[in-house]
C-alpha cells in the first residue's frame, strides 16, 4: 500500500477480522474476509443479510439558491421527475462525446442542495466539472472524509437497522435524516446487490461506533461483514453497470442500456447533443448478458464471437455465479446480436460456448 494510499474510517476493523485488502479507486478496501471468502458473503446477502464498508464511494455537495435546478442542467437525469426526500441514479457526461465521467446517486434534500455519491476515483473530476459550471451563489464542495458508508443488504437488513433504532419504512430510493446515539446518519433505501437493503451515511468519526453495533446485529440474524469481492458478484447477477466496466468515456449510456436513466425531453444537460444524435443514429454496440453453456469463467477483457468465428464484441465484466454455479458475463456486443443467439468466448485461448440473455441472472428483490 503506496503513502498516498486513503483508508476508510473503519479500516483498523477490517485489519482486526483479517480481510484482505485491495486498492479500490485509491482506497485500501476489504475483498473479503476470513471463513469462507467471497462465496459465502455473496450467499449471506442473498439468503439472510451482508454489511458493507463502502466508505471509498465519494460525497459532495451542491448549495445555494437553484442548486436543485443547477444540478439538472449537468447531470442526464431528470431530478425534478422525483421530489425531496429521494435518491435518483444518474450519469454524469462529457459535453463533448457523451462519454461518461461518471454514474452517481443524487440525493434531492431540497431545491436548494443536492448530496451526491459519485465513484470513488472519479469524485474530484465531477466536483472540478461542476465547479467549473456554478453559476455564482452555488457552491460545490468535496465531502468525501466527511461521511462514511455502510451498506445493509439482505432479506433481513430491515430487521438489523430495527435492532438499532433505525427507520426502514422507507420507499425505494427514499432516504431519512435521522439519529443514532445522538449523532446523525442518513438511511436511504438504495444498494448495488440487487437486494432489499439500506445505505448509511453517517458522519465520518461516527462510523466507526455504527459499524461495530451493525457488525454485532448482523451476525445475530446468521449474516456477516462482506468485502468489495461479494459486492462485484452480486452486482453482476444483476446486470448492474461499474463505472470503467460497462460505463466509461468509450461507453456511453445508450451502449450500455442505461437510457432510462436519461431526461431526454430537459431542455439541456451534458452531452445531450451527441448522446441524441448516438440514439436516432443506433449505430452503436449494446450491452447484453452472456450465461455460460458449458464450465468456465469469463473474465473482463475476453473477445466475444460468433458460432462463424468473426469477432462480435468483448466482455465488459465476467465471474462465476454463486447463485447460479454456473460463469456470466456482461459483454458489449455488435447491434445484430439477438436474445438467445449461441456465442463463444475466448477464455485464455479456450472456447467458451455462451448463450445471449437479457440480465438479470437471478431476480432482483430490491422492491420488497
Amino acid at each position: 500500500m503506496s503513502a498516498a494510499t486513503k483508508k476508510s474510517p473503519v479500516h483498523d476493523r477490517h485489519v482486526a477480522l483479517g480481510a484482505k485488502m485491495a486498492d479500490f479507486g485509491g482506497w485500501d478496501m476489504p475483498i473479503e474476509y476470513p471463513g469462507g471468502g467471497v462465496l459465502r458473503e455473496h450467499t449471506a446477502v442473498r439468503e439472510t443479510v451482508g454489511l458493507f464498508d463502502v466508505s471509498h464511494l465519494g460525497k459532495a455537495v451542491v448549495r445555494g439558491p437553484g442548486a436543485a435546478d443547477f444540478v439538472n442542467r449537468c447531470f442526464t437525469n431528470d431530478l425534478h421527475k422525483v421530489a425531496p426526500p429521494k435518491a435518483q441514479y444518474t450519469l454524469c457526461c462529457d459535453e463533448a462525446t457523451g462519454g461518461v465521467v461518471d454514474d452517481l446517486i443524487q440525493y434531492y434534500v431540497d431545491d436548494d442542495q443536492i448530496f451526491l455519491i459519485p465513484n470513488a476515483a472519479n469524485t474530484a473530476e465531477v466536483v472540478r466539472r461542476l465547479q467549473a459550471e456554478a453559476p455564482e451563489g452555488i457552491e460545490v464542495t468535496d465531502e468525501h472524509t466527511s461521511y462514511g458508508v455502510l451498506a445493509v443488504q439482505g432479506p433481513r437488513s430491515a430487521e438489523v437497522l430495527e435492532s438499532l433504532g433505525l427507520p426502514t419504512d422507507l420507499d425505494y430510493m427514499s432516504f431519512e435524516q435521522a439519529t443514532w446515539q445522538g449523532q446523525p446518519v442518513i438511511v436511504c433505501r438504495t444498494g448495488y446487490t440487487g437486494e432489499k437493503g439500506f445505505e448509511l451515511l453517517p458522519t465520518w468519526d461516527a462510523t466507526p461506533a455504527l459499524w461495530d453495533a451493525l457488525v454485532a446485529a448482523v451476525e445475530e440474524r446468521d449474516g456477516r461483514p462482506c468485502g468489495l469481492g461479494a459486492r462485484d458478484t452480486l452486482r453482476t447477477e444483476m446486470g448492474y453497470a461499474l463505472h470503467g466496466h460497462e460505463l466509461s468515456m468509450e461507453i456511453t449510456p445508450p451502449m450500455a442500456r442505461t437510457g432510462w436513466a436519461i431526461g431526454w425531453d430537459k431542455p439541456a444537460f451534458w452531452g445531450k447533443d451527441v448522446l441524441e444524435a448516438q440514439k436516432a443514429a443506433k449505430d452503436y454496440h449494446l450491452t447484453w448478458g452472456l450465461l455460460a453453456d458449458g464450465r468456465g469463467i469469463p473474465r473482463s477483457g475476453c473477445a466475444v464471437k460468433d458460432s462463424s468465428g468473426a469477432a462480435i464484441g468483448v466482455v465488459t465484466s465476467g465471474t462465476m455465479s454463486p447463485t447460479l454455479k454456473q460463469g456470466i458475463a456482461i459483454a458489449l456486443l455488435d447491434r445484430g446480436v439477438r436474445e438467445g443467439d449461441s456465442v463463444v468466448v475466448d477464455v485464455r485461448g479456450r472456447e467458451l460456448p455462451m448463450t445471449v440473455t437479457k440480465p438479470p441472472f437471478v431476480p432482483s428483490h430490491v422492491m420488497d
